[in-house]
């Protein structure tokens, strides 16, 4: 959806520059657009028809002001607008005065409602918090069983009944047994149903007021477009909830509902799922996603999800060996798999202002899993003093990594090129000028 829309108005911004002033004629065909893209990525049409219209007040009789054209002007009604739309800034979780905090996870099967508790749990524990997992699902085969597994992954206890079909005597007891172990945060998974049904919406309502959750999150999958603003609606009205979890927000270019939830249910989105690892959870800001929508990347997630993936002791070590010039192939792998934290390629690229369409990335995906494979299969001597390579050495290390010897080859020549390149930096030589790279020079991945 976010590749999809950016491109759409990356192609709509170029059209609008090179006006001195903006008008209803030389935005017309803009907002045309505009509207459409937002409609073929399933944003509800009343949103679009509302936004669509604001834009058109604010840009019509707009001055260019000094150093910003027409086409920067627009991008910049656009961007405050659909910031706005998606709640303004980012809704935090609630959280109890005294006593742990209770939040409830309510939405359809298949939503990934045992999969994002889990990766809650996981969340809240890396910022300091003491998370229990409560397993109320008693009408999906194996749901409690998958919950235990994944709460034994990330180190959280979890408590459900095995057998029981009493969710809300499931949801009672595991509030007390999360208490006396001093948990600052309950996390119940409760069922789902293939459809909104009364038998649902009593039991939900039953645990609501039995345990008196501090959030009732809605778990939505973005990819069942309009409907999750249908289904929000209908969750709302029963259950009053607090806020929407968006699921799967990376895997289709039909999630617009995440445009549209806000503004039609009143609730905020407070987190969005974007991959099927146990970290992939993002707190939801919308000035963030606006900015990745618009190609104006997102440095500050950026900076964030490095933060979380690097040591800041292994961080200092390796500018000292930069500094010294003694960084070696060892110290290569290991910020390959610093890399490899922060998530795809691709992915982290987006986030860097400017990218654009990055086109196919799966030969360097591919590349970086060779170099890794071929620096894994060398010994610690080998790492550390590349220059003991010797042709049968290159040989065992072909075989190790399932290579070629020309492999080998290939990335000890760009990694001595990139150590030159360091070399050049690290001593402030050729600082005022950059150092020009050379031809056929490039990373080894």
């Amino acid at each position: 959806m976010l590749d999809n829309l950016g491109s759409k108005f990356q192609g709509i911004f170029k059209k609008v520059r090179g006006h001195g002033k903006l008008t209803e004629d030389n935005i017309k065909a803009a907002l045309k657009e505009v509207r459409l893209s937002l409609l073929e990525a399933d944003v509800n049409y009343r949103v679009v028809k509302d936004f669509v219209n604001k834009i058109k007040e604010k840009a019509v009789g707009e001055n260019t002001l000094n150093g910003i054209n027409p086409g920067q002007q627009f991008i910049k009604i656009v961007n405050d607008e659909l910031t706005e739309l998606l709640g303004g800034t980012n809704a935090r979780l609630t959280k109890a005065h005294r006593g742990p905090t209770i939040i409830m996870l309510a939405g359809l099967q298949g939503a990934g409602k045992t999969t994002f508790a889990a990766k809650l749990a996981k969340y809240l524990k890396k910022n300091g918090e003491k998370p229990f997992l409560v397993g109320a699902d008693v009408y999906r085969p194996a749901a409690m069983k998958q919950l235990q597994v994944l709460g034994d992954q990330i180190g959280v206890p979890v408590y459900y009944e095995e057998g029981s079909k009493d969710a809300v005597g499931i949801c009672e007891t595991g509030v007390k047994k999360a208490r006396a172990e001093e948990a600052t945060y309950i996390i119940l998974d409760t069922a789902g149903r293939l459809h909104i049904d009364e038998g649902l919406m009593e039991e939900l309502n039953q645990i609501r007021k039995k345990v008196r959750p501090q959030e009732i999150l809605l778990v939505v999958d973005a990819m069942i477009g309009q409907d999750a603003v249908n289904l929000a609606s209908s969750f709302n009205e029963t259950l009053s909830i607090d806020g929407v979890v968006l699921t799967k927000l990376d895997g289709d270019t039909r999630g617009g509902s995440a445009l549209s939830i806000k503004a039609v249910v009143g609730k905020p989105i407070k987190f969005i799922g974007v991959g099927e690892k146990l970290e992939d959870i993002e707190l939801f800001h919308p000035e963030r996603l606006v900015s990745r929508i618009l190609g104006m990347g997102d440095v500050v997630s950026l900076v964030e999800k490095a933060q979380g993936a690097i040591d800041e002791d292994e961080a200092k070590l390796l500018e000292e060996k930069l500094r010294k010039q003694e960084f070696d192939l060892e110290d290569f792998l290991k910020q390959l798999q610093n890399i490899k934290k922060l998530g795809p390629i691709g992915n982290i690229l987006k986030m860097l202002p400017g990218v654009g369409d990055l086109g196919d990335l799966a030969p360097a995906e591919k590349e970086m899993k060779k170099t890794e494979a071929i620096i894994q299969s060398m010994t610690v001597e080998e790492r550390r003093k590349p220059k003991v390579i010797n042709a049968s050495r290159k040989k065992r290390i072909a075989k190790g990594s399932a290579t070629k010897v020309q492999d080998i080859n290939k990335m000890l020549k760009q990694f001595e090129q990139m150590k030159g390149m360091m070399k050049m930096f690290s001593g402030g030589k050729g600082m005022p000028g950059m150092p020009k790279m050379g031809k056929g020079m490039k990373l080894p991945f």
